[in-house]
């Protein structure tokens, strides 16, 4: 692996920030942030207005490749949630305890793909029911992190969750 790539998974509708910041964070600490959706190549459209040109296919994405991955939160979530190739993608990140960072709604993609039981993680208050009926363990801080699994709330904890998700990265180019 040559180039130190994250993964970012969006669906129409993400939260324009919580996409925005931390892949300009991951540039700036020079890793090469990677756009997935179901279709490569496509425009995304954002809660208000960014779009965002998707680099490849959920079907596509090889997890080896790949340092991390980003589910930002917003709509996008929900409306990618029960893609198969999302599901089976996720999986195999937590299969190789690569580090998994979602804010917001993301962690809905983390319930449909059967990963939160036994988890510390904390997501929009909205759907902490479905954390909790998944098998998760809800907190109310603004970063949760359970060995690679790193969740935030909602845009106001940008800060905490970009910051641990560069400290993951960080700590995996010392390995």
């Amino acid at each position: 692996m040559n180039e130190k790539k994250v993964l970012f998974v969006i669906g129409e509708e993400f939260e324009d920030i919580e996409f925005l910041y931390p892949y300009y964070r991951v540039i700036e600490e020079g890793f090469k942030p990677v756009v997935a959706w179901k279709e490569a190549k496509a425009k995304v459209t954002g809660k208000h207005g960014y779009s965002v040109i998707s680099d490849v296919a959920f079907k596509d994405v090889r997890p080896e490749d790949y340092l991390a991955l980003v589910i930002p939160g917003g709509r996008g979530p929900e409306n990618i949630r029960n893609s198969e190739e999302l599901k089976v993608l996720t999986r195999r990140f937590f299969d190789l305890k690569k580090p998994v960072a979602a804010i917001c709604h993301g962690p809905q993609v983390l319930i449909s793909a059967n990963v939160v039981k036994g988890r510390k993680l904390t997501s929009y208050g909205s759907i902490k029911d479905d954390v909790i009926a998944a098998g998760g363990q809800y907190l109310d801080e603004a970063v949760v992190v359970d060995d690679n699994l790193i969740s935030s709330r909602h845009p106001g904890d940008l800060p905490y969750f970009a910051a641990s998700l560069i400290k993951a990265l960080k700590s995996l180019e010392k390995k």
